[in-house]
């Protein structure tokens, strides 16, 4: 299973390619719930999402021959981002399958970093399938966006930045789509402060952790629906599962009317735009989807910022409306 001492190895490797993103304490928030806030702003990082990370130590981690074959990955977006640009940073060539409807300003950025795009069916599912297929046609590696340790450990470095800014954190909240972000988080937690709660929150249209958990095998959805495209997945990861059943305290969810208030909120009060995935552990928060004291030293992970425009103004004005305004 991950281990602090991968994602120590992992730091080294994704430091030159990666940000150490800031934490910063928030007086609006804090003043809004009682509690301590310092928001860990990893729409700050290159991409614009945290997924550079794993992106980055999995392909340091190829052999030479391994690297010259090139690699392969699926994604609709901040996957995408990050392999690209990871990729082209260590000279490897790359190739993204997104589906036909993605964003164009993610296609356009995927192809900014350097990756060649295809684009091919009509959701994530369509196109992993098209993305194997590449990966034996052309003996490439796959990029898996989770279920893969190195990915984990690449994500859990953000914990160590955590633990280094505010070492007396009492609890951290990280969102859930695929699992790997919160793996190697709440691995890389653990190991450090063990009394230290790690808080896994999923889109109430996306929901499936708690589920899984209950019955003990993992639970996929038939369909997905939520504002967060970012962690819009039908299930989690095999490998991420394992972890979140043993280094995760509890697992929430929040509504998309919730998730757009919260973003709203974040961009109008902090100055700080966010995509939906990156607004959801601050819902979980403002809209106490646990329970926490007064004074708890809290960090939200606002896991990326790459909204589309036009989605944009529909969630806030979403969230207007849901406050009333």
């Amino acid at each position: 299973m991950l281990s602090i001492d991968d994602i120590r190895a992992a730091e080294e490797r994704v430091a030159e390619t990666a940000r150490d993103t800031p934490l910063e304490y928030s007086n609006t928030f804090s003043a809004m719930t009682g509690a301590e806030i310092h928001l860990k702003l990893e729409n700050f990082q290159r991409t614009g999402a945290f997924k550079i990370r794993g992106a980055t130590n999995r392909i340091t981690t190829l052999s030479e021959e391994e690297q010259a074959a090139g690699v392969v990955t699926a994604s609709a977006g901040n996957h995408a981002q990050g392999v690209a640009l990871a990729a082209s940073r260590l000279g490897v060539e790359s190739t993204i399958v997104m589906p036909e409807h993605a964003p164009i300003s993610k296609v356009n950025a995927t192809r900014d970093y350097g990756a060649n795009v295809v684009l091919h069916g009509s959701d994530y599912n369509e196109a992993a399938e098209r993305a194997h297929e590449i990966e034996r046609e052309d003996g490439r590696t796959y990029v898996h966006a989770f279920d893969d340790p190195y990915v984990m450990a690449g994500q859990g470095t953000i914990g160590l930045e955590i633990l280094a800014d505010c070492p007396d954190v009492d609890t951290v909240v990280v969102p859930i789509g695929g699992g790997g972000l919160i793996a190697g988080i709440a691995t890389a937690i653990k190991a450090e402060r063990p009394d230290a709660r790690v808080i896994g929150v999923q889109a109430e249209g996306a929901a499936s952790v708690n589920r899984s958990l209950e019955q003990g095998e993992i639970y996929e959805r038939d369909a997905v629906d939520t504002i967060a495209d970012g962690i819009a997945t039908r299930r989690v990861g095999d490998k991420t599962f394992e972890i979140i059943e043993k280094r995760v305290d509890n697992v929430v969810t929040v509504t998309d009317n919730e998730i757009a208030v919260a973003l709203v909120q974040l961009l109008e009060r902090s100055k700080t735009l966010v995509e939906g995935a990156g607004a959801v552990a601050l819902a979980a928060v403002l809209e106490d989807a646990f329970e926490y004291e007064d004074d708890e030293i809290i960090v939200p992970a606002l896991c990326g910022g790459n909204i589309d425009l036009n989605t944009l103004t529909t969630v806030i004005m979403r969230g207007l409306v849901e406050t009333g305004r």
